[in-house]
């Protein structure tokens, strides 16, 4: 059954791909496609579970308590962890001969990562490099009614989501999914 799911999902995205063959590598299109499903997979369950599983309210646990947006982030994360990695491991970076622990545990690593990267360039544009938004007021006195700030700070998600995207697409490639030289590939005939 698993693999007639995943055929089906094969199908589909490689429908999708005929425009764009020409234009970008199979894998690169997969990888988007996968991921930017994965993404808004992950908005939807984010938003069900935060309004409709902890309404929007604290989660007190008698010795913690935790924000609702953390509280709907731990909820949802490893379920889209999950997805994400069986998505990368058998629709997108189909040829790597890594034993599938490893490529779980690699898997991890680059998400930890991309984790961390996502932390600290938000923190670097924010209150860093776009800490005088004045510069935005070159759009207009007003962007679709946004502030400077806000304009900003959505400017800085952008740019963050791009280079962690990339990010993680050649940490998977190279790493996560990486090819494993066969012994032969490495020795030279006597």
């Amino acid at each position: 059954m698993l693999r007639k799911i995943r055929d089906i999902i094969v199908i589909v995205v490689d429908w999708f791909y005929k425009p764009f063959q020409k234009l970008i590598p199979q894998t690169v299109f997969r990888y988007l496609f996968t991921g930017g499903m994965n993404v808004l997979f992950d908005l939807f369950l984010y938003y069900i579970i935060y309004n409709y599983v902890y309404w929007a309210s604290n989660l007190d646990l008698g010795f913690v308590v935790i924000s609702p947006h953390i509280a709907a982030f731990v909820t949802e994360f490893p379920i889209t962890f999950i997805i994400g990695f069986l998505l990368a491991k058998y629709i997108t970076f189909t040829t790597s001969k890594l034993k599938g622990y490893k490529q779980l545990f690699r898997y991890g690593i680059s998400v930890s990562g991309s984790i961390l990267l996502n932390y600290l360039l938000l923190k670097l544009f924010n209150e860093i490099v776009f800490v005088n938004v004045d510069f935005i007021s070159v759009i207009g006195p007003s962007f679709m009614g946004e502030t400077n700030k806000e304009v900003a700070a959505l400017l800085s998600k952008t740019i963050t989501m791009l280079l962690v995207a990339l990010y993680s697409y050649f940490m998977q490639m190279y790493f996560s999914f990486a090819h494993r030289k066969e012994e032969n590939d490495n020795e030279t005939e006597k």
